[in-house]
């Protein structure tokens, strides 16, 4: 079977030739039920079926990530693998770029996920690239249950957390001496239910021309896809509430869905006592992705705290 899947993922993404399909089933075999043929001869899995995309997660977590075992409700977000871990990859070269041109590896380099919800992907992908220590939190406590089994199960060394306020984000999870080397956050980017809902709609005709599915999300609890203000609000009040965690974090970042959101992000950074910030863009198929990344530390002293990785 030839690769099929993605393109134009990050250069150290396992999946930037695709979907190896005898790779994954032979690692998942109950995902040989959901293979279907392109128009093209090509396999590949119907991409509007829950159960087959999360059959596919499976199998890429066990083949290229070594977890044994991955399960989730069906209401919860189910993200696809290889556009998650784009996002791991770009905070390594973020962080290498204060390191000599070195990414840091191993467990010294503490990861805070915002919002880590009940599949954990970015723990489960980034312990695995590059061995960091990830902590989690969310504010839905099912949510917090399911990823705190998936860890222990798969005997991983994460930490999952419990936000008990969901207007904060940063406050009752990071501790006084607690040091992040970078926080990550893949914000809800929809402003109500009725965006929510609109987007959905959109998603399965996107599914119907055949969009790329690293692009794409699939089911969702509420507080996973919407909040009020959207993501805008949301990652405006991630800035705000930074600045209280200054030096407790070498860069906060964030992912930023629509490009329309960064001038509004923007001025709101240029408010905040930060030394810099960065616009990173993500091409994933036809989509660009981005993420913004502010740090309250300059690049000398940035370059002194990555100094004790090596």
């Amino acid at each position: 079977m030839k690769p099929t899947g993605s393109k134009k993922l990050h250069p150290r993404n396992q999946h930037n030739q695709g979907y190896h399909f005898e790779q994954l089933i032979a690692a998942e075999p109950t995902l040989s039920a959901f293979i279907v043929k392109t128009p093209a001869g090509t396999d590949s899995i119907d991409f509007s079926n829950n159960k087959a995309v999360k059959t596919l997660n499976q199998a890429l977590l066990k083949a290229h990530y070594n977890i044994s075992f991955w399960d989730i409700p069906d209401h919860n977000l189910c993200p696809p693998i290889p556009g998650r871990v784009d996002y791991i990859h770009y905070l390594a070269d973020l962080l290498s770029e204060d390191n000599n041109a070195v990414i840091p590896t191993g467990g010294q380099v503490k990861v805070l996920d915002i919002g880590t919800g009940a599949n954990l992907v970015y723990p489960l992908t980034g312990s695995f690239e590059y061995q960091w220590h990830f902590t989690g939190s969310d504010i839905d406590i099912a949510s917090v249950k399911i990823a705190k089994q998936i860890a222990q199960f798969n005997r991983l060394n994460v930490a999952v957390k419990h936000q008990p306020n969901s207007a904060q984000l940063f406050n009752s999870i990071i501790k006084p001496r607690d040091f992040f080397h970078l926080t990550l956050c893949n914000p809800p980017f929809h402003a109500s239910a009725n965006d929510a809902q609109k987007g959905t709609a959109r998603k399965w005709k996107n599914l119907a021309k055949g969009q790329s599915a690293t692009t794409l999300n699939f089911s969702g609890k509420s507080n996973e896809l919407w909040c009020e203000g959207g993501e805008v609000k949301f990652i405006t009040n991630m800035i705000q509430e930074s600045e209280a965690f200054a030096e407790q974090a070498l860069w906060f970042t964030s992912l930023v869905s629509k490009k329309d959101s960064l001038d509004v992000l923007i001025k709101q950074l240029k408010k905040a006592p930060i030394a810099e910030y960065k616009i990173i863009d993500m091409a994933q198929g036809q989509k660009i992705s981005r993420f913004i990344a502010w740090s309250y530390f300059d690049k000398t002293t940035r370059e002194e705290v990555c100094r004790a990785f090596t």
